[in-house]
């Protein structure tokens, strides 16, 4: 699949909205799509496993009768996050739900695994896999997966430490197909400095874990609104891979962010209902239920609105940034 022009009239403006942990749920992902932006959900907050085919069923079924009443509206297809990791006992399960059910895009972490790659081509859909280095989006693009996510410093959550201008240039020195790119994305401007960059999209999350749809809790989201760049730490210890996370949440959760413990990949575990969780002693405390994963770019979020407020909100003010460049420019 083309995803660039597959998605070209199926969205209002470039972004992908990100998969977030405990709080993609079919509510979010909905509202993201009758708003024009492209909705995901990791397959393992449809918990138990059955309810994933159960959630497909009732999303398309939605979005359907939603296009034949809005004939008018720019709706666009959703997508479902597979974690690729030994700790994800539902992967295979997950895969052939998404089979059956023919998800468009499929967004792969960690690894892009061939099964999954062959079996989402078997139906015509198309793989992106999100990455952090060029030594993973080589093995991705390896593997067959059809574009990249890069997911650059600032991004919420697992999130690398390379700068955006870095990793876009050096990944379209060998790769021309379709990339997104994540990484303090909350504003309509930086979606349109991600295509100056080489990008085809936007990969934004956290923008939508303050918004009424979002399956977060009330003190998550105030925070996200009150905190700014200053109060985002960089730490490996709450999944064993080094994610971007709220430091009041920390706090609150009786740690000391300048002495947290070590942790690395092999103490993920996929297995439990709040994703990944990281033991310490008798204190377990698990990402994404205590400590809050954020991006650094909340500095510009001051309100909690619906879906379709924040994505018009982008929407002008990406028409906006272009109409500014263009006036520079003339």
């Amino acid at each position: 699949m083309d995803v660039v022009n597959f998605l070209k009239d199926k969205t209002r403006v470039p972004v992908i909205g990100a998969p977030l942990f405990t709080v993609s749920y079919p509510e979010l992902v909905l509202a993201q799509c009758k708003a024009g932006v492209v909705g995901s959900f990791p397959a393992l907050n449809a918990r138990p496993e059955e309810k994933l085919s159960e959630w497909l069923t009732m999303m398309k079924k939605d979005l359907e009768e939603y296009k034949i009443e809005n004939p008018d509206e720019v709706i666009a297809p959703f997508a479902v996050n597979q974690i690729c990791h030994h700790s994800n006992n539902r992967l295979e399960h997950d895969m052939e739900v998404c089979v059956e059910h023919e998800v468009p895009i499929v967004i792969t972490s960690l690894r892009a695994p061939k099964f999954v790659v062959d079996a989402v081509h078997s139906y015509g859909g198309a793989v992106m896999h999100d990455v952090i280095n060029i030594r993973h989006a080589k093995k991705a693009i390896d593997e067959g997966a059809d574009g990249l996510i890069l997911v650059c410093a600032g991004a919420g959550g697992h999130a690398g430490a390379l700068s955006p201008f870095a990793l876009v240039r050096e990944v379209r020195e060998f790769f021309d197909g379709p990339v997104a790119l994540s990484g303090s994305i909350s504003h309509g401007a930086s979606i349109l400095s991600a295509q100056a960059m080489g990008a085809d999209f936007a990969y934004i999350g956290t923008r939508f874990i303050a918004t009424q749809e979002a399956n977060a809790s009330q003190g998550y989201k105030d925070m996200i609104v009150e905190s700014s760049a200053k109060d985002i730490m960089y730490s490996p210890t709450f999944t064993g891979i080094h994610g971007n996370y709220l430091k009041p949440s920390v706090v609150n959760a009786g740690l000391d962010p300048d002495n947290l413990p070590y942790a690395d990949k092999n103490d993920m575990n996929f297995g439990t209902p709040e994703g990944a969780s990281v033991q310490h002693g008798d204190n377990r405390k698990k990402a994404w239920k205590d400590i809050w994963g954020s991006g650094q770019g909340i500095g510009n979020l001051h309100d909690i609105p619906t879906i379709m407020e924040a994505v018009d909100a982008m929407v002008e003010e990406y028409e906006e940034a272009k109409k500014a460049l263009n006036s520079k420019s003339a």
